[in-house]
This record gives structure tokens, C-alpha cells and sequence, in this order.
């Protein structure tokens, strides 16, 4: 025998030994929809690269198939490695003590090790020896901690040039503290392939009775995707009437599968308890909202750790990407499965649960004075049929823990809260139909953090804000019977916003006794206010001023402290909106001094008719708005890093101005001074 016929004959060895040494495992009875998901996965392990070990992570929720098609690349690869090996349920069998009993079914199934390991610690040289020289593929299932990660496939190094390790878990987080950079995130079935799966599992064939398309339709819209809930519920429904199918999953959508909610709960259950937290507000209140809304609603509990939580349940795949000006996604049965944690809190009786969200539980509590210190928040949306409802005004007065309350809507009430916990850090009532709100009068709110009473049509007045020493946030837009601003809102040396938009009868403003150094955002526009008092200045960390409105006429002022206040209030202002309020040439050149630091600036629908040289001055100005100033003949100056121009309908502007704009503005700007 040569050696050619010696090389050949170990290939065919080889080719048996590998083949000999593996069973092909159970992947699933209906494979719906693996082949392409196998594909993608074959281009991350990179099948043609021999000289290199590569590791693969597959992350996505509980019961979306990760381990189904972990199995299916198994069963495709294995003929092509030395050795093979899928470690099932880590997490499962990953108590220290199991640890090294994985780490002796690991070297069993390539190396046929039967030695005895006293401790994790003396496994992992022992891999890394006999190992090292293998071409292996080894599947580590189902993973959550690091630990087993590094006990059971520690660095590429451990394993012979061409090896492939996949590794399977519900955390994107830990893939990226062991150094794994070619992931891929497994993903819902289509609409298609749900259907398809369905089919099969509910009539181990795609001959369906016409009777039943619409109630199939409706459980692949209850499933989203979710491979384990549409295996779970066509196999219940198999041989199922049509009424026996639409009964079930009624009860579904009221009170989730068992089995479906065991599995999807293990990655609440992992979490620590303020993620869980996090995590059971947002599935309870908000999906769909954007994140932008939801981060100031959550801030008000957790302070700016919120971002850190947040992150957290994204990397466990509890909710979508979060970005900023997004809106909050997570799957609707993980969103159920939330819903179902809070409800076994107490399943008979909603007052005993931490959230209340479910409209009719909410008004029982009310109106029967139902309410118990679990309750830590409640958001009332109003049914737009509901009738006046009555509230006992002791309700929230067991509700010791209560952090938020937000009722949109709510003038469908015919009373209020007679009490309210100090323990409130967010209340908003959308439509009180309240003349006052004595509930918080001469009371303290350490906690508060933020003050909502937007749309309040009768209230008169504010009352004494004194005892919320740490509002951030004060509003009471379009309270169109609002008198006046409580003079007690100068001693919040926390606050960051206040909004009095559309507040038509506000006359006043109040004196501000103390330094506000934390203002940002003041909206004082469409009221009947004529004249700020100078004590203005104590608004001296001031970003963004908005001051505007029909009701503003054109002789707002600071009371004759004009060159006195220039630099001291304004130097920090970076967007001020000061529509419609006749603003005069004499006034222009003021202001435009008052604010020379302004990034954005709207002095649209005003009567100037000269915009002065002094524009020029303003260097940070980027976005100019002159929309309808009807009466503008002349621009004298222009700002040197202006990038948007808005002057829609300046129908008096004078051609050496409108030279001087196409010479000095791009063309993008001048057309839209000139509406083309």
C-alpha cells in the first residue's frame, strides 16, 4: 500500500468515525421556516475559513426557536468535524456541581474522557489539552450566566483550527462580555410561516376547513411570531371544534397559556428586582408610547438609572431597541406575560396589585375606596363611552406606595381626591373638572418630581406649591379659567419646566423670591399676561424661552430694567419662540441683544418691518423663522453660521435684501423665503 492509498483510506476512516460518532437530533416535527434561518447562520460560522476557531451567538426571547435551530445547523454541519457535541439547557444544569458534569459530557462525547473531575477549575485545563488539536463543533445551549461560558468553551484557543462553537441564549448582553462579535438575532415567523405551522400542528396537514380560516388568522395575529405559542396552541386545539377554538382563545387573552408564560417568565425571573420593576411598568402601561415620554414618566421612580434598566431588559431581549425618538416595542405575549405577573400578585382582588391599568379595575378601586399600600402606580385612560364616574375622595389614602398616578381624560369624574400619599412622584390629570385641587395644599411631596394638570377647563387656581420642594416639572396648559400662578412656585429651586400655554385669563406673572438655577424651558404663551416682573432674572440658567399668543399684546416688557437685565437672565438662552407679539422695531434690537447666544430663534406673524444689523451678531444662530412677518421690508444683517431660513408670505421685503439673501444663503434657504 503507497501512501496515497494510506492518505485515502484514513479519509474514508474518518468520514465514517465522524458520522459513527454523532446521532442526528430531534429538531422539530415541522420545520417551518429553519432553512433560511440556517443559511444565515452558516454565513456567521464561515464554513470555508479552516485555520480558524470561530464562535457564534444566537440570542432572541424565550420560545422564538433559538435551540430548535441550533439543532437544525447540528444536524447539517456535524458530518464535516472530528467531533461533536450539543450541550442541552445550560442554564437548567448549571449548578456548580453540574457545571463540571457538562464539562465530563463534553470531553465523553469528542475524546471518550471517563476520568473524574473533583472541580470546574481542573475541567477547563483538561479541555483545553485534549481539545486543542480537534476540528470540533460544540453547541452550548441555552446560556445565562458567564461563568458557564467560561467553563464550558473559555476562548477560541481551546479548540483545533476549523472548530465552531454556537452558543445559544435569551442575553445579547453576555455574547458581548465573552467576546462573541458574530451574533445573530433569531426572529419571529412570518406571517406565512406562522400559518403554515399552525396548519400542521393543528391538522397535521395544510387541508384546513374553510369554517376555520378566520379563527386561524386570529391566533397567528394572538402569537406574533412566537413559535412556542403557535405550537402550544395548535397542539391543544388539534381535533377542536371551531367554538371550542374561539372559546380558548378568549380565555388566552385574558389569562395566558400555562406553559407559554413558564417559559417566557424565566427571563423576568432572572432579572434583578428594580429591572423587574422597570420591566413590569412597561409592559403594563407602555408599548407603543415613545421612549422619550416614557423615560420622564420612569425618571420620577428611579432617577437617571433609568437608562441603565432599560438597557438591561434589551439585552435580555425583554423589549426592542431602544433608541430616543422611538416608541417602545416588545412582543404582545411578553407584554402579557408582565400583565399576568402583576395579576397573580392578587387575582381576585385589584386593589392588592403593585399596577392597576385595566379600566374597570381601576374605577372599582376608586369609587369603593378599594385601594391597599401595594399599589405602586395607576394610569386611567377613559373609555370615550364612559359615564360620569364617582371617586371617594379616601381612596388613595390606603395607597401609601403609590409613586404615580395618571388619569387622561378624567373629566368624566364627578369628584376628586379628597387625599393624596407624600409618597407621589408623578401626577397628571388630563381634563379635571375640579375648580381646585386642596389635596395638595399645606401638605408635603418630598417625592414629586412631576406636576401635570393640562386641559383643566375650571380650575381657578393653583394652590400652594410649596410642599414640593422637589418638582421638576410644573404644567397646566389650556386651564382656561387659571387666574393666577402661585407665588409659591419661586421657592422650587429644582424645577426645570413650567408650561402655561394657552392659559387664556392668566394676567400675571408672581414675583420669584429665590434663584432658579435650575429653569430650562419656560412656556408662558396665548395668556393675558402683559408685563414680567423683573425678579424674571432669577430664572438665571434659562435655555429655552417661548413667550407668544393672540392674547399678548404688544407691550410686554420688563419693567424698566431693560439694559440692566441684558446678559444677566438671556446669556444662556439657547430657543426662544416670540410669535405674534407686535414686536416693533425699537423692541428688536433689544431682544436680539438679550439673546446673542440663541440657536434657534421664531419671531414669526410680527409687525417689525427692519431686521436689524445686530442680527448678525447672533454667531450661534442656526435656524431662523420669519414666517408672515407681512410688514418685514429690510434685512440688514444675517447671522454667519445661519442654516435654515424660514420666511414664508414676507410679501414686503425689498429687493436689496433679497440680493443680499442669494448671495450670503444657500439655495435652499431662498427658496423657501421666496415659497418656490
Amino acid at each position: 500500500m503507497n501512501r496515497y492509498e494510506h492518505k485515502f483510506i484514513e479519509k474514508i476512516v474518518q468520514y465514517i468515525s465522524n458520522n459513527i460518532n454523532h446521532d442526528f437530533l430531534n429538531v422539530a416535527k415541522y420545520p417551518v421556516g429553519l432553512q433560511s434561518r440556517i443559511e444565515q447562520v452558516k454565513l456567521l460560522l464561515d464554513m470555508g475559513s479552516e485555520d480558524e476557531v470561530r464562535m457564534v451567538g444566537l440570542f432572541g426571547t424565550g420560545g422564538m426557536g433559538k435551540s430548535t435551530l441550533a439543532k437544525a445547523v447540528f444536524n447539517f454541519l456535524a458530518d464535516q468535524f472530528e467531533g461533536v457535541c450539543f450541550l442541552h439547557n445550560v442554564r437548567e444544569n448549571s449548578s456548580h456541581n453540574n457545571l463540571k458534569h457538562l464539562q465530563k459530557m463534553l470531553l465523553s462525547k469528542i475524546v471518550k474522557f471517563d476520568g473524574k473531575l473533583e472541580d470546574v477549575s481542573e475541567g477547563i485545563p483538561i479541555i483545553k489539552e485534549r481539545l486543542s488539536r480537534k476540528k470540533i463543533l460544540l453547541i452550548v445551549d441555552d446560556v445565562d450566566k458567564l461563568e458557564q461560558l467560561e467553563a464550558l468553551a473559555g476562548g477560541l484557543d481551546w479548540f483545533g483550527h476549523g472548530s465552531r462553537v454556537i452558543i445559544t441564549t435569551r442575553d445579547k448582553h453576555l455574547l458581548a462580555c465573552h467576546g462573541i462579535t458574530s451574533t445573530h438575532a433569531v426572529e419571529e415567523l412570518n406571517e406565512t410561516e406562522a400559518l403554515e405551522l399552525l396548519r400542521r400542528m393543528a391538522f397535521k396537514n395544510d387541508k384546513v376547513p374553510s369554517s376555520y380560516e378566520e379563527i386561524l388568522n386570529r391566533v397567528v395575529t394572538y402569537a406574533s411570531g412566537l413559535p412556542l405559542a403557535i405550537v402550544t396552541i395548535g397542539g391543544n386545539l388539534f381535533g377542536r371544534k371551531v367554538e371550542d377554538w374561539k372559546r380558548t382563545l378568549d380565555e388566552y387573552e385574558n389569562i395566558p397559556d400555562k406553559d407559554i408564560q413558564r417559559i417566557l417568565q424565566v427571563s423576568y425571573d432572572a432579572l434583578k428586582e428594580k429591572d423587574q420593576s422597570v420591566f413590569l411598568d412597561i409592559a403594563c402601561y407602555f408599548k407603543g408610547y415613545k421612549w422619550t415620554k416614557v423615560k420622564k414618566i420612569l425618571h420620577a421612580h428611579y432617577g437617571h438609572c433609568i437608562e441603565h434598566h432599560v438597557g438591561v431588559l434589551a439585552e435580555k431581549c425583554l423589549i426592542g431597541h431602544w433608541e430616543y425618538d422611538t416608541y417602545v416595542t416588545l412582543h404582545d405575549l411578553i407584554e402579557d406575560m408582565g400583565k399576568e405577573v402583576v395579576r397573580q400578585e392578587s387575582p381576585k382582588k385589584p386593589g392588592e396589585r403593585s399596577r392597576l391599568w385595566f379600566h374597570d379595575d381601576i374605577l372599582n378601586v376608586l369609587r369603593d375606596n378599594m385601594g391597599t399600600e401595594n399599589i405602586e402606580m395607576i394610569y386611567l385612560k377613559f373609555d370615550p363611552t364612559a359615564r360620569e364616574t364617582e371617586w371617594d375622595g379616601m381612596a388613595c389614602k390606603k395607597m401609601t406606595n403609590l409613586k404615580t398616578l395618571i388619569i387622561e381624560d378624567g373629566n368624566y369624574f364627578s369628584g376628586g381626591p379628597g387625599h393624596l400619599p407624600s409618597s407621589l412622584r408623578y401626577w397628571k390629570w388630563i381634563s379635571c373638572p375640579l375648580k381646585s385641587l386642596s389635596c395638595i395644599s399645606s401638605k408635603e411631596f418630598n417625592y414629586m418630581k412631576v406636576l401635570t394638570l393640562d386641559f383643566c377647563e375650571y380650575l381657578t387656581h393653583i394652590p400652594d406649591v410649596s410642599g414640593l420642594p422637589n418638582l421638576e416639572k410644573c404644567s397646566f396648559r389650556y386651564c382656561f379659567s387659571l387666574i393666577t400662578i402661585p407665588s409659591s412656585i419661586g421657592h422650587l429651586n429644582k424645577l426645570e419646566i413650567l408650561n402655561a400655554y394657552g392659559c387664556s385669563k392668566l394676567e400675571h406673572f408672581p414675583e420669584l423670591l429665590c434663584k432658579m438655577s435650575n429653569i430650562k424651558d419656560i412656556k408662558i404663551y396665548d395668556t393675558s399676561i402683559e408685563e414680567l416682573p423683573y425678579s424674571f432674572q432669577n430664572f438665571s440658567e434659562i435655555q429655552r424661552l417661548t413667550i407668544y399668543g393672540y392674547y399678548l399684546p404688544g407691550k410686554l416688557r420688563f419693567q424698566k430694567y431693560n439694559d440692566k437685565m441684558n446678559s444677566i437672565v438671556f446669556s444662556n438662552v439657547e430657543h426662544v419662540e416670540l410669535r405674534n407679539n407686535n414686536l416693533s422695531d425699537e423692541c428688536l434690537p433689544i431682544l436680539l441683544k438679550w439673546f446673542v447666544n440663541v440657536t434657534f430663534l421664531d419671531l414669526s406673524q410680527n409687525n417689525f418691518t427692519i431686521l436689524p444689523e445686530c442680527l448678525g451678531e447672533c454667531h450661534r444662530l442656526k435656524h431662523l423663522y420669519l414666517k408672515k412677518c407681512k410688514a418685514l421690508e429690510e434685512i440688514r444683517g444675517i447671522p454667519p453660521n445661519l442654516e435654515r431660513l424660514f420666511a414664508n408670505e414676507c410679501y414686503s421685503l425689498n429687493s436689496s435684501s433679497i440680493r443680499m439673501l442669494m448671495s450670503q444663503v444657500c439655495c435652499f434657504l431662498i427658496a423657501l423665503v421666496f415659497d418656490i
